[in-house]
């Protein structure tokens, strides 16, 4: 297994290069077709993380894959820098994909997504969107409008997120002019902010030795929430989302509602949820055991939908 770092054109707009890293399975060949699986971080991370990780682990198995790093975040250009634009973030999966097309050892009729947390929801949502992706794989999936709406564990009234989305227009306002701009947390920055365990893990992955990285400082910019709170990544699914669907969850996940907010309305035949026990939405980033166990289902569902 070998891998690549490679710049990606964005054809979204914006004249954006996403940094990305593809990665070959063993004895590849330029001369045979593969398929291939596009892998997004969770907001606030980067592909050195736990999006490298999956990307990694699933070319060893026989896929092409692409771990990239979102618009505006890590090493791909773009600013304001960490912008969190959730319409953005899916399309920048549809790039990736664009990119894939163009490379004559891909099957392009092979071409399967993943994501881990949010960038589990917004493959949900690229998929809705663009049916050149034939299989999508979820870790932990967080649909972050979700999320930021109703709160962890989905205690919050769509209502009274009023005021995060005034915070977000407020910030716009704030920063015109400005060159220091309004930031917030996307996990907790100090071990004292976190609510509950799950989310002290969250702290401990992207603060500590655990799984810190230069480039994911785990905030975003609060205009940010003035596109967040009102989003749905699994807006039309009942419609539109006809791909095959694996979703991966701990069985003690604060998150699953979300995982399985998306099973029930996908219109999809063919979806389906495996719960990993023992395991919380965190564990799943990068604890050995678990992501064997995820990666082992992965494999077998990629591989038997993108035959």
């Amino acid at each position: 297994m070998s891998q690549e770092k490679i710049s990606i054109k964005n054809g979204n707009g914006q004249g954006i290069i996403l940094s990305a890293v593809i990665n070959f399975p063993e004895g590849f060949s330029q001369n045979k077709k593969y398929p291939a699986v596009v892998v997004s971080h969770p907001g606030g991370g980067v592909k050195e993380q736990t999006a490298g990780l999956y990307a990694k682990k699933l070319s060893e198995n026989g896929l092409v894959t692409i771990a990239y790093d979102a618009s505006y975040q890590g090493e791909s250009t773009g600013e304001l820098r960490q912008l969190e634009n959730p319409y953005i973030r899916t399309e920048d999966i549809s790039a990736v994909i664009d990119y894939l097309t163009t490379l004559p050892y891909i099957d392009t009729d092979k071409i399967g997504a993943m994501g881990i947390c949010a960038g589990a929801g917004y493959t949900a949502n690229a998929a809705i969107n663009d049916h050149r992706i034939k299989a999508v794989g979820m870790i932990s999936a967080v649909n972050i409008g979700s999320m930021f709406r109703n709160g962890w564990e989905n205690t919050i009234k769509d209502e009274d997120a009023l005021p995060y989305l005034l915070e977000g227009t407020n910030a716009r306002t704030a920063d015109a002019g400005n060159t220091e701009v309004q930031t917030i947390p996307l996990a907790p920055l100090k071990e004292e902010d976190a609510p509950n365990e799950e989310l002290r893990e969250a702290w401990e992955y992207y603060h500590t030795d655990r799984c810190q990285y230069p480039t994911a400082p785990g905030f975003v910019t609060t205009r940010s929430l003035s596109q967040l709170i009102s989003y749905d990544a699994y807006n039309k699914a009942e419609a539109f989302f006809t791909q095959p669907l694996l979703a991966i969850v701990g069985s003690v996940a604060g998150s699953a509602w979300m995982s399985d907010d998306l099973l029930e309305r996908a219109a999809s035949s063919d979806k389906k949820k495996y719960l990993v026990e023992g395991a919380n939405h965190m564990s799943l980033y990068d604890r050995e055991n678990y992501v064997n166990e995820a990666t082992g289902q992965l494999v077998s569902f990629f591989h038997e939908k993108l035959n």
